[in-house]
């Protein structure tokens, strides 16, 4: 069955030394029962189309949705010379984002995930960790699935903080492109393959061909500058629409998702 989904454009407050007030749009069924839902974390540039295609059909498979603004909580300007200095420093708004959403009661607080894009997607790997869970996260609901989208896959054990060695064991589904100038074209295998058996064991891995970094971003293309393109050593990155690795990815979330929260039982 189909249910109808309200739109509204609630606010939270973090936790920490610095409380921030962080807003977002949230997709919840009207006259249904509690659903699953997941909260969607924007990359560098900022909320943009990316947050509403995935969320779309999140809802059409009965799946609430959550996607946050992390930088107008914070004040800062869009683009990769403006975000903070790591992905991990938004993990607080991430982790009270998540607290909200089970609060809510037209939410399963016991089938929550998350899904990102880039930056977000850092934030969604980091949110599987038992380090970070434990430091920032441990007043959060447990999440049952987390989704990253292009999330830099050459980071992970080589810069200090972001590791994939020691997870919650939640399922992660990482989808990148062969095409994209933040890593190797077989990048995404040389994480898993950095791994330990037991995180690889959690991890399901799909790279699309042909697309690059930000493949389901329906917008013109445009070449950006980001100090950690090309395997930290800077420089430009296009990001160009890449249609059918897009609703591929898209589709491959949807069903990542259902899985994780049983709605195919």
């Amino acid at each position: 069955m189909t249910h109808a989904f309200r739109t509204s454009y609630p606010a939270f407050r973090t936790d920490g030394e610095r409380p921030l007030l962080v807003g977002g749009k949230l997709m919840t069924p009207v006259d249904a029962p509690p659903a699953p839902a997941v909260l969607i974390c924007h990359g560098s540039d900022g909320v943009d189309a990316r947050g509403g295609f995935h969320a779309e059909a999140l809802n059409a498979a009965g799946i609430a949705s959550f996607e946050i603004d992390m930088w107008a909580a914070r004040g800062v300007a869009r683009g990769a010379l403006a975000r903070p200095r790591s992905p991990t420093d938004t993990l607080p708004e991430a982790f009270a984002a998540t607290r909200f959403m089970a609060a809510q009661p037209e939410i399963d607080a016991a089938r929550l995930g998350v899904l990102g894009f880039s930056w977000g997607a850092v934030v969604s790997l980091m949110m599987a960790t038992k380090r970070w869970r434990g430091a920032l996260g441990a007043e959060a609901p447990p999440l049952a699935a987390h989704a990253a989208l292009y999330p830099v896959c050459w980071a992970y054990e080589t810069v200090p903080g972001l590791t994939l060695a020691d997870l919650t064991g939640a399922p992660i589904l990482i989808q990148t492109g062969d095409a994209d100038t933040y890593d190797d074209p077989d990048g995404l295998e040389q994480l898993l393959a950095r791994l330990p058996q037991a995180s690889r064991a959690a991890i399901r891995g799909v790279t699309h061909k042909g697309a690059g970094h930000g493949f389901d971003r329906d917008a013109p293309a445009r070449t950006i500058e980001d100090p950690f393109a090309h395997k930290g050593k800077g420089g430009p990155v296009l990001m160009a629409f890449h249609p059918e690795a897009a609703h591929a990815a898209r589709a491959t979330n949807v069903a990542f998702f259902r899985e994780a929260f049983g709605l195919d039982a």
